[in-house]
């Protein structure tokens, strides 16, 4: 009756377990022990009745019962026992009874159900470390490993394997059954067992030896590369994603790695990623993450299985943990160039880009590297872009999982190498978000700050703007535009919005532009027909009359059907210039253009640095109005003359060659401009009120020890009152430069 639900719910409000225990006391008759046990068998399936019996010690009294000559007794009490077991304070407790060796004797039996309580039993208890070391003392592997030798008992096999599996965990364990020939057993038993889940359970065993790398060389030395490689062309689901897990364990040896490839176990392992179950396209994904890493004849193996395009299509599967691994794979793969292409070839930064919206770390963390791996080099870049695979990438940035967030932050410095992609990541908020992390201890990373000075680095405006100064090896190009100094969470808009904003009241935006503007293609006039007189005429059209009296021939037909395609051609070609035409670029400077060629003339010839930087401050200071006296500052408008300048190109944003009159940041720009295009190396620094400098280093012309070099001195230029005077850096007369 205790079985029945509601009967055992009854019984718990009686509180009968007191009474039952007393039951199995020794003087009390066999038959009444054996329906004792049972019913607590079928009570101790419920929590609250486990805690109850092990509370009255009810573990030592069903220990007792282990040894009692009724069969029934003998197999009720351990059922019991492994139910007690399942909680952790049983499991303390059967160390103290010294519960392994009545456990160990059960294992004799001729009732095969008793055999398998007890290695239930084992199996449970075994995940303790010092109840493995008592199994050990006792003898007790011994005798499983007799059960595995034992054909006759295969029906055991499974429940042994289990406990065999986690003693294998220990070392001193792994080294027993080595030396007992115990191993080889295990080994033969998994190739040559007809039952599935034997094999499984041999896999497993495997697995868990293979945790620690000194268990790893032992079983490497058994050559358990070929059982693996065996069982992966079982045809069983369950004992390939075991062995699978088995394979990937072994990867930590670099031995088993290349063993796995000589033995052409990587083509079955490919094949497994097209399998219909979920639980087998992860382990396969797993096993070849593993195989593949740092090994690029194993990746290069994967190519030959055609393993590209599952990998690929895999990104996109509901497994979680197959997207995750299918990506490390690919990542692994990516380390060489042929594959790289094979595996775009297949749509994979699609793909990558449908698996950046995923809401799982783990496929987020090894996608974002996928992505970084694939990203090197322009036109995949382009392609990222175009795919939208952006958007997700630098929401990743803000992701509150750690390794997320820092995995975004490197792919996020492999992409913005290139000017097009750091534009569009900045315009998706990429540099608010790397500036915010920055900000925060909590947040930042090995790569966060790395990130922001590559976006910053691929577009020097945009850093100039944030950071209000640019290194001697940040080179001004044509495009560079000085919009001003900014707020770290200020939001940039490109040039070509700025450039069509109406004339407003602030701050002009000055750009850089040399590059002559490609000839423009004109559109061809309408195709007339001419007269046959005319030169390169046509005939008219005939009238049907004359085609009645006159039938082309064949030729004719072909002749006049190639010259119908080539005046298509002709027409379609205008249409697309059109379209060209209408992309927006910025208008050239041919003024700045001419200062480039005069500088090019007149000061790179001279000889030394100096004399450069001299001769262009000069040069500079005469372009941008002259230098002008310190007291005499306030007389020099060259604010006037900037407005009258934007309401003259109706536009805030103008061209630096047509300032006349610059103050200190206009000439600080040019200079810095001009010297970049000359080979002069120097700094350009932003300040207060409108005040911007330049910085050059200088070595000595003349040592002051014959035969010693000295480090190089920085000096800050003078561009607006004695144009050319070097002041030392930080010295009292380059700080009020700078400031007053």
């Amino acid at each position: 009756m205790a079985s029945h639900n509601d009967v055992k719910k009854l019984l718990k409000k009686l509180d009968v377990i007191p009474s039952i225990l007393a039951r199995l006391a020794p003087a009390e008759d066999t038959l009444i022990h054996e329906f004792a046990s049972l019913c607590l068998a079928y009570l101790s399936v419920e929590y609250t009745s486990k805690v109850q019996i092990f509370e009255l010690d009810g573990l030592d009294t069903l220990f007792r019962l282990l040894s009692s000559p009724d069969p029934d007794v003998k197999k009720n009490s351990p059922e019991c026992i492994y139910q007690l077991v399942q909680d952790f304070p049983s499991r303390a407790a059967i160390r103290e009874l010294n519960g392994v060796p009545p456990l160990l004797e059960l294992l004799k039996s001729k009732y095969p159900v008793i055999q398998k309580l007890a290695l239930k039993t084992l199996a449970t208890i075994t995940h303790d470390a010092e109840t493995r070391v008592a199994l050990r003392e006792n003898q007790g592997f011994e005798q499983l490993i007799e059960i595995l030798g034992n054909n006759e008992l295969n029906d055991l096999h499974v429940e042994t394997l289990v406990v065999v599996s986690n003693c294998m965990e220990d070392m001193d364990t792994v080294q027993l059954i080595q030396q007992t020939g115990g191993l080889d057993k295990l080994l033969q038993l998994a190739e040559t067992s007809t039952l599935p889940e034997v094999q499984m359970n041999a896999a497993k065993a495997i697995t868990n030896t293979a945790q620690s790398n000194e268990n790893r060389k032992i079983l490497h030395e058994q050559e358990v590369e070929k059982t693996l490689v065996t069982l992966l062309r079982m045809d069983h689901e369950g004992l390939r994603t075991a062995t699978c897990q088995a394979i990937a364990i072994m990867c930590e040896n670099l031995a088993s790695k290349d063993e796995f490839r000589k033995l052409a176990g990587i083509q079955p392992i490919v094949q497994l990623l097209n399998s219909e179950n979920a639980e087998v396209k992860k382990a396969a994904a797993l096993a070849l993450s593993n195989l593949t890493n740092a090994n690029h004849l194993n990746a290069n193996a994967v190519i030959e299985a055609e393993g590209t395009e599952a990998l690929v299509q895999l990104l996109t599967d509901q497994m979680v943990g197959a997207v995750a691994y299918a990506a490390d794979v690919l990542t692994n793969m990516c380390t060489q160039e042929t594959l790289r292409s094979s595996i775009l070839a297949q749509g994979a930064m699609q793909a990558l880009t449908e698996a950046l919206c995923s809401i799982d770390s783990l496929v987020l963390s090894k996608v974002v590297l996928a992505v970084a791996a694939l990203a090197c080099d322009s036109d995949t870049r382009t392609e990222l872009r175009n795919v939208g695979g952006l958007v997700p990438l630098v929401k990743l940035l803000d992701s509150k999982n750690d390794e997320v967030r820092r995995n975004a932050c490197w792919s996020v410095l492999v992409c913005a190498s290139d000017e097009p992609t750091a534009i569009e990541m900045c315009r998706l908020g990429a540099l608010n978000i790397l500036q915010e992390i920055h900000l925060l201890k909590s947040r930042k990373n090995n790569f966060s700050e790395a990130a922001l000075q590559r976006l910053f680095d691929s577009n020097l405006s945009i850093k100039y703007s944030f950071t209000g100064c640019l290194s001697s090896s940040n080179k001004i190009t044509d495009g560079f535009y000085d919009y001003g100094q900014v707020k770290p969470d200020h939001k940039m808009i490109i040039l070509e919005e700025l450039y069509k904003q109406k004339v407003n009241q602030h701050r002009p935006i000055v750009f850089i532009n040399a590059k002559p503007p490609e000839p423009a293609l004109t559109e061809l006039p309408p195709v007339e027909n001419k007269s046959p007189d005319s030169p390169g005429g046509r005939s008219p059209t005939p009238s049907k009359n004359s085609n009645k009296d006159k039938t082309p021939s064949k030729g004719k037909s072909k002749g006049k059907k190639e010259e119908k395609t080539k005046e298509e051609e002709e027409i379609k070609i205008p249409q697309e210039v059109i379209v060209e035409k209408k992309q927006w670029l910025l208008p050239y400077d041919p003024i700045f253009h001419s200062l480039i060629t005069n500088v090019t003339k007149s000061v790179l010839p001279l000889p030394n640095t100096k004399e450069q930087v001299v001769a262009l401050a000069v040069f500079v200071a005469e372009k941008m109005g002259g230098p002008i006296e310190r007291d005499r500052l306030h007389e020099f408008f060259w604010e006037l003359h900037v407005s009258e300048l934007k309401f003259q190109l109706q536009s805030n944003v103008m061209p630096i060659g047509q300032i006349k009159k610059g103050t200190f940041y206009h000439r600080a720009l040019l200079f810095k401009a001009l010297a970049d295009r000359i080979g002069i190396n120097c700094s350009l620094v932003r300040g207060e009120y409108n005040r911007a400098w330049n910085e050059v280093l200088l070595a000595d012309e003349v040592p002051k020890a014959p035969g010693k070099l000295f480090p190089p001195k920085a000096y800050t230029v003078d561009l607006m009152h004695s144009p050319g005077h070097l002041m030392k850096k930080n010295s009292p007369e380059a700080i009020q430069y700078q400031c007053i």
